[in-house]
């Protein structure tokens, strides 16, 4: 798989804790409203107690884009096998307790 925009601008020596805030300020400014709001509650909340296999599966989900991001979590269509991760799970009983 290519590298994405975002990973060829992440430095080698990032810190956990440097990353984890670029996370946040990504889901926080995804695009849409509803994805930003979701995504960046999710974040601020849950992004320090995922590992680092978490932390690269909530990565990868947020370049799949909004309106996928959103129609998955609503169960509106199916989440492709890539996506389809324990974080997206964590996602959507979010969601859902929210």
């Amino acid at each position: 798989m290519q590298n994405s925009f975002y990973e060829q601008d992440r430095p080698d020596s990032e810190s956990r804790e440097s990353r984890i805030k670029r996370l946040i300020y990504r889901a926080s400014y995804t695009g849409m409203k509803e994805t930003d709001l979701l995504l960046g509650q999710f974040a601020q909340l849950h992004l320090h107690s995922l590992d680092d296999t978490g932390l690269e599966a909530f990565e990868v989900l947020l370049e799949a884009g909004d309106p996928n991001i959103f129609a998955w979590v609503r169960g509106d269509i199916e989440t492709p096998e890539a996506y389809d991760t324990p974080v997206l799970d964590m996602i959507k009983d979010f969601r859902n307790k929210s």
